[in-house]
């Protein structure tokens, strides 16, 4: 397999615009189009002064976690679907693939997406885009407090886009690349099952408070980085506009991260590029392939687990289908409700 010569990606730290306050679904739309004009000069600034300053082509961007619209809040699921969710033809997509056309690179950010499969849902959904506008990767969230999950919906999901929907892994010509949301970070699980597929470099999306101490989402980049021998590549919000939380409220801490758990290089606070590294993925391939007591990939033994996570207690799935199968769209109260079960069993067991 020929790996690519080394390049450099930048996670970008932008500001992300919140949908709450607009009027109605037409001026949510329209903020969300502007915004993702908006934000093209500052990756086409970004990767200018990158590839003068280190003389790498920026092959990569990857932007914030639900950067053109924040967090739902207490909106209900079905409205802030129809308000904010990307459809996955419809005109967000279409700008974010021509901007990446025009830019020449790979973009991977974070939306609350619709499916026709599921009306009235939103999946938080990760992506990447490539070069000629098209979605190579397409990741639903798994682990959400407040969002629905695939699992929710597990039967009706596979149904659709089996387990390699579940664990997509895109192989490109910059290498295989992963997604990882939000917090999904700080579980081990997500980004091994995307290893095991081969991914080698990681997008991560996230909106996270930054702090000069070191947070848990800090521990986990490196961390996953290290286990799974891969890049991580996290862009973190600038702060959070035109909602109720003080504006730097999740803002700093965008990192690169290489696969010996080092932060190749990370970002203070507000808007800006200065996460960016160097990414050498044929190196990773050949350090992958040694045998030594650092290659964490293949000292694993996933089948040694599998027993003990199959009788573990967690939440279930299917908890959104009715009794004939049909998905349907909960109150924001179930979520709370499903955590509490489990606290429940995982307190009958004995466990806490």
């Amino acid at each position: 397999m020929t790996a690519p010569a080394p390049y450099a990606a930048v996670a970008m730290q932008l500001l992300a615009r919140s949908v709450e306050r607009c009027a109605d679904a037409v001026a949510a739309r329209a903020q969300i189009l502007s915004h993702i004009g908006e934000i093209e000069g500052q990756i086409r600034g970004a990767k200018i002064f990158i590839e003068q300053f280190q003389g790498r082509p920026v092959k990569l961007a990857v932007l914030p976690e639900y950067l053109f619209t924040s967090y739902p809040g207490r909106i209900s699921i079905p409205d802030f679907a129809d308000r904010a969710a990307f459809a996955a033809d419809g005109p967000e997509y279409a700008a974010l693939g021509a901007m990446a056309q025009r830019l020449g690179l790979f973009v991977a950010g974070n939306a609350y997406e619709s499916d026709a499969h599921f009306p009235g849902f939103y999946f938080q959904t990760s992506f990447v885009i490539d070069p000629s506008g098209a979605v190579v990767l397409r990741y639903r969230r798994l682990l959400s407090m407040f969002a629905p999950s695939p699992h929710d919906v597990w039967d009706r999901y596979l149904d659709h886009y089996g387990l390699e929907g579940v664990f997509p892994v895109a192989d490109t010509e910059i290498g295989r690349l992963a997604a990882i949301a939000s917090e999904e970070i700080l579980y081990p699980e997500v980004a091994r099952a995307l290893a095991f597929r081969g991914a080698e470099v990681f997008v991560h999306s996230s909106s996270e408070i930054g702090s000069p101490l070191g947070t848990a989402k800090d521990v986990a980049k490196r961390a996953r980085a290290w286990e799974n021998m891969a890049y991580v590549v996290s862009a973190n919000t600038a702060g959070i506009a035109d909602c109720s939380l003080p504006l730097a409220s999740a803002d700093g801490n965008s990192q690169v991260v290489g696969p010996n758990g080092k932060v190749l290089a990370q970002s203070m606070s507000g808007e800006t590029f200065t996460a960016f590294a160097e990414i050498d993925i044929a190196h990773l391939r050949e350090t992958r392939r040694v045998p030594a007591m650092t290659n964490s990939l293949a000292r694993q033994r996933p089948a040694l687990f599998a027993a003990a996570y199959a009788a573990a207690a967690g939440q279930d799935g299917n908890t959104m289908l009715d009794a004939s199968g049909a998905p349907q769209v909960p109150e924001r109260e179930h979520f709370l409700r499903a955590q509490a079960a489990v606290i429940e069993k995982l307190s009958k067991a004995g466990v806490i």
